[in-house]
């Protein structure tokens, strides 16, 4: 009697490539949730517990927990048992230090800080446009108390940054409407810049003076005034400004203030072997 001998199938393992779930933008899901995770932490430096941090990505806990202990392996993140609160690990400033890094000009670009710091007795800032918004490289803190606006490595829409109008008051109308079609004008606070002709409007000022002035449009009861860095073609290789609060930087101060920024700007766009453009030159 012959025996019915059931034969099964090798199953072949699936590879990674083949198993992963894409985001709707043919993105790798968990890669997208674990760089989230980062990004979220990234955003208090008290850090977040798990249950927090699991509302904040709008991830299961359990998944969260899943993708925090990979990346703690890789020392991205990292627990403290204390708090019971994670954190931005090491490796994810080693990763991030080399955009500053790429950046080189942050380096010669210290003492200039430095020189704004003293001059205006202000916070001074070195920031750049990455993807259509202002990051921060480097920042020298004011001795004075106030609240800092976006720490090293933050980031803020150009409309809502002094830095930002005052690269935008370097591109044409066209290219500024591009940006506005693509980005929008978040309305961050009660005097931000949100129609577009205003932002025209005020983009004209800076053209004429020299430098921009953030008038409370990123946070209420800090204002931040601003000029363009420029490389060897004119174009703006980045920016820098003072920031603090407005019962220090007056009306009247202001534009005190811009030349004082304006003038620096200049001589690190010199000492960077950038060129002013004409409407610049003495």
């Amino acid at each position: 009697m012959k025996r019915n001998v059931i034969r099964r199938k090798s199953i072949e393992p699936k590879s990674a490539g083949d198993s992963e779930p894409e985001t709707r933008d043919g993105g790798v899901q968990s890669v997208d949730r674990a760089l989230s995770i980062i990004e979220t932490l990234a955003e208090d430096d008290e850090g977040y517990r798990l249950s927090d941090l699991a509302v904040r990505t709008g991830l299961s806990t359990s998944t969260v927990h899943r993708l925090l202990a990979t990346l703690e392996k890789r020392r991205f993140v990292q627990f403290d048992r204390t708090e019971s609160k994670w954190h931005v690990g090491a490796q994810s400033f080693s990763v991030g230090a080399t955009f500053a890094r790429r950046r080189n000009f942050a380096a010669q670009a210290m003492p200039y800080l430095r020189k704004l710091r003293d001059q205006t007795r202000e916070t001074a800032n070195l920031a750049v446009v990455d993807d259509e918004s202002i990051i921060v490289l480097a920042r020298i803190e004011s001795r004075e108390i106030m609240r800092s606006l976006t720490k090293v490595g933050g980031r803020v829409a150009m409309v809502a940054s002094g830095i930002g109008k005052a690269v935008l008051a370097t591109y044409s109308d066209e290219d500024v409407n591009a940006i506005i079609c693509r980005q929008g004008m978040p309305r961050l606070t009660e005097k931000s810049i949100v129609r577009p002709g205003e932002l025209f409007k005020e983009l004209v000022t800076v053209r004429q003076r020299g430098y921009a002035v953030d008038d409370e449009e990123a946070r209420m009861g800090l204002r931040c005034v601003a000029a363009v860095v420029y490389n060897d073609c004119s174009e703006p290789l980045a920016g820098i400004s003072v920031s603090g609060l407005t019962s220090r930087i007056s009306d009247e101060k202001l534009p005190v203030l811009g030349c004082i920024v304006r003038e620096i700007a200049a001589e690190l766009t010199l000492v960077l072997g950038g060129v002013l453009p004409p409407t610049q030159r003495d």
